[in-house]
């Protein structure tokens, strides 16, 4: 099967955040994955990635998606090359990576146009077998 893929711009402002996460939903949705609560899971990995995008990494923020075989990859890529790092649990903020780290699969970053690419891959949606791909 082939890939589904979806690329946004997002805006930076205070408002991405939350446009990135309807944008997301909507297109896993139309994807035809439906589980809520994993849907809910993608939307706070999307959020916390455009969240550390826009206050973080200057430049363009640009969101994609791919879905490939039953398996989801969400990844941002900003301006700033600086890696992002799990912080001291002691720290006020700071635990978007943690929770990333609890609701996906796996997080990469690679470097990517003089900034950085952060790429997470979901877990498996329930009820999608890899074989049977994404699209009904």
């Amino acid at each position: 099967m082939s890939a589904l893929t979806a690329h946004l711009d997002v805006p930076l402002h205070h408002g991405a955040p939350g446009a990135a996460r309807r944008a997301v939903v909507a297109v896993l949705s139309g994807w035809g994955l439906s589980d809520q609560d994993w849907l809910d899971a993608a939307a706070v990995v999307v959020s916390e990635l455009v969240t550390n995008a826009v206050r973080y990494g200057g430049g363009c923020v640009a969101l994609h998606v791919e879905a490939q075989d039953g398996r989801v990859v969400v990844s941002v890529a900003d301006g700033s090359p600086v890696r992002p790092r799990r912080r001291d649990p002691d720290d006020v903020g700071g635990r978007g990576i943690a929770l990333i780290e609890a609701l996906a699969e796996s997080w990469t970053v690679r470097h990517h146009e003089g900034g950085k690419q952060v790429r997470v891959a979901l877990r498996q949606c329930p009820g999608l077998a890899p074989a049977r791909g994404v699209a009904a």
